[in-house]
C-alpha cells in the first residue's frame, strides 16, 4: 500500500512523534490520576459507612443516648437490628420483610437489594447481637463512570488536538526549509548556483541553508577549475591536432602510396575523432550558458554532404531539399555525434541512418543504428556527460542536446523496434523549431539584410537557452542574403 506524500513529510512526522509523545503522557498521568481518585472516593465512601455504623452502635450501645437519640437514616442507606440468635428483631423501611426472620446476609461485604449494590458494615452491640448497616454505592459508581468518561475523553482528544497544533506549528517552523527547498531544486550546478537566501532566526535550518550555501560554493569553486583545466587541455591539443590533420590532408592529397594507405587514411579518422573530442570538451567548458549561435538558413544538402564526409557509409532517407535555420557547424556536430555513436555501436556491417521529416511546426533529425540499442537502465543519464553506454567518451549525446536546446528544440532517445517487434538499435531524435511566418509582422520585411555569419541570438540568459527566435524580417533577410547564393 502506498501512502500519501504528506505522510512522508518532516512536518507529518514530527506532529505524529508528539502526538504520540502526548497520547503516552495523557495515558500515564490520566491513569494515574484516575486510580488516585477512585481511591479516595472509595476510601471517603467507606469512611461514610463506618462513620453511620458507628454512630448507630453508640446509640444502642449507650443507655443515655435511647433509641430516640438516633440520627435520621440518610437517603440510600438501610440498617437492621440482629439479635444474640442471628434474628432481624428491627429494619428500616424497605427491608420490614426480613424481621422476625433470620438474618439473611451473614459475612457479606456487599449486597444488592432492588437491583442496586450495597456496601454493609457490622457493629457488635454490648447486649448481645449485632447492628447492620447499608449504604447505596450510586454516587461511588456514578462518580467511577465519570472519572473514566474523563480519562477517555483526554486520551482521544488530546493527542488529536496536538496532532493539529503540532501540524500547524511545523508548517509555521518549516515554512522555510519547505521554500529553500524549492529554491534548491531549482539550482542547476552546470549553469547556476546562487546562495539560498538565508532566514532571520539562526536555527537549524539557517545551519542547514548555510551549509547547502557554503558546498554550492565549494562546487562554484570545482566547477572553474574544471573549466580552467578543460581550456586547458583542449588549447594543448588543439594546435598538434591541427598541424597534424593539415599533414595527413596533404600527405593523401599528393597521391602516390600514401593516397591509398590504410594506415593513412586511419591516421586522419583518427584525427577527426579526437578534434570532435576536443571540440565536445570546449563546449563542456564553455557551458550553455557561454555559447552563441550563428544563424543561417542553409539547404539541408549541406548538412547532408559534410555529415558524409565525417561518418562514412551513412544511409540519408526522407526530404533533403528542404532549408534549415540553424547554425550550420554546431548542428553539424550535434549530428555528426549522434551518427558516430550509431556507427560505433552497429559496427563496421551494421547500418546507420539519418532521416529527415520537415512540418510546418518543426525540422526533425532521426538517427537510428543496428547496434545493441541503449542500456534500459542508464534511462535519461544517458545525456549526462562522461556517461556512456558504448565504450565512448561520454560527451557526444551531452553536447548533441545542449546544441539542440540552445537552437530551441530538444533531443530524445531510445531505442526502435522492427516490424516483427525484435529490437532494432538506438534511435535519436533531434527536433528544430519550424519558421512560420505569419502576416503580423508584414512590416518587418523592410528591415535590414542580416549578414550571413551574424550571431542574431547573443548570449543565453543565465539558467536558460536561447530559443532561437528570429524576426519575420531577420528571417526574409537572410533567405535574400543565403538562400539564391546556396543555389536554392
Amino acid at each position: 500500500m502506498k501512502l500519501p506524500a504528506w505522510m512522508h513529510s518532516l512536518r507529518f512526522r514530527l506532529a505524529l512523534m508528539y502526538t504520540l509523545l502526548a497520547l503516552a503522557l495523557v495515558t500515564l498521568v490520566g491513569a494515574v490520576m484516575t486510580v488516585q481518585l477512585l481511591r479516595d472516593l472509595d476510601g471517603q465512601f467507606q469512611a461514610r459507612l463506618d462513620e453511620r455504623a458507628d454512630r448507630l452502635a453508640e446509640g444502642f450501645n449507650s443507655p443515655s443516648a435511647g433509641l430516640g437519640q438516633t440520627q435520621a437514616a440518610p437517603s440510600g442507606s438501610y440498617s437492621m437490628l440482629v439479635d444474640g440468635k442471628g434474628r432481624v428483631i428491627y429494619a428500616t423501611p424497605g427491608l420490614r420483610d426480613y424481621e422476625k426472620a433470620p438474618f439473611p446476609f451473614p459475612g457479606l461485604r456487599e449486597v444488592r437489594l432492588d437491583e442496586v449494590p450495597y456496601k454493609v458494615a457490622t457493629r457488635p452491640l454490648k447486649k448481645g447481637g449485632f447492628i447492620w448497616v447499608a449504604l447505596s454505592e450510586d454516587v461511588l459508581i456514578q462518580a467511577r463512570q465519570s472519572a473514566i468518561r474523563v480519562l477517555t475523553l483526554a486520551v482521544i482528544g488530546a493527542p488529536l488536538l496536538t496532532l493539529l497544533l503540532a501540524w500547524l506549528a511545523g508548517r509555521r517552523a518549516l515554512r522555510g526549509l519547505g521554500q529553500a527547498a524549492q529554491l534548491a531544486g531549482r539550482i542547476n550546478p552546470s549553469t547556476s548556483v546562487a546562495a539560498l537566501p538565508l532566514p532571520r532566526r539562526q536555527d537549524e535550518v539557517y545551519e542547514l541553508l548555510n551549509a547547502i550555501n557554503l558546498l554550492l560554493l565549494r562546487i562554484e569553486t570545482q566547477q572553474s577549475r574544471e573549466k580552467q583545466l578543460l581550456g586547458q587541455i583542449v588549447h594543448e591539443l588543439g594546435a598538434p591536432l591541427t598541424v597534424l590533420r593539415a599533414s595527413l590532408t596533404q600527405a593523401t592529397s599528393r597521391g602516390g602510396p600514401a593516397a591509398t594507405d590504410p594506415d593513412v587514411r586511419r591516421a586522419a579518422l583518427v584525427a577527426d575523432e579526437l578534434t570532435f573530442t576536443t571540440q565536445d570538451l570546449m563546449q563542456l567548458a564553455r557551458g550553455q550558458v557561454e555559447m552563441k549561435l550563428a544563424y543561417h538558413y542553409i539547404p539541408a544538402r549541406q548538412l547532408r554532404e559534410r555529415l558524409d564526409r565525417l561518418v562514412p557509409d551513412t544511409e540519408f532517407t526522407g526530404d533533403w531539399s528542404v532549408f534549415v535555420l540553424c547554425d550550420p557547424d554546431r548542428l553539424t556536430q550535434a549530428l555528426r555525434n549522434l551518427l558516430a555513436n550509431g556507427r560505433r555501436a552497429a559496427g563496421k556491417e551494421g547500418r546507420v541512418e539519418l532521416c529527415l521529416e520537415e512540418t510546418p511546426e518543426a525540422v526533425r533529425f532521426v538517427a537510428r543504428d543496428t547496434g545493441g540499442g541503449l542500456p534500459a537502465e542508464l534511462g535519461e543519464r544517458i545525456f549526462d556527460p562522461f556517461v556512456s553506454g558504448s565504450g565512448s567518451s561520454g560527451l557526444g549525446l551531452s553536447v548533441s542536446r545542449q546544441i539542440a536546446r540552445l537552437h530551441g528544440g530538444e533531443l530524445t532517445g531510445g531505442n526502435w523496434r522492427a516490424e516483427g517487434g525484435e529490437l532494432g538499435g538506438a534511435e535519436f531524435m533531434l527536433n528544430l523549431p519550424g519558421l512560420e511566418i505569419g502576416d503580423d509582422a508584414e512590416g518587418d520585411f523592410g528591415a535590414e539584410p542580416v549578414e550571413p555569419r551574424q550571431t542574431l541570438t547573443g548570449q543565453a540568459p543565465t539558467g536558460q537557452t536561447s530559443t532561437g527566435q528570429i524576426s519575420t524580417g531577420q528571417i526574409s533577410a537572410l533567405i535574400r542574403a543565403t538562400g539564391p547564393k546556396q543555389g536554392g
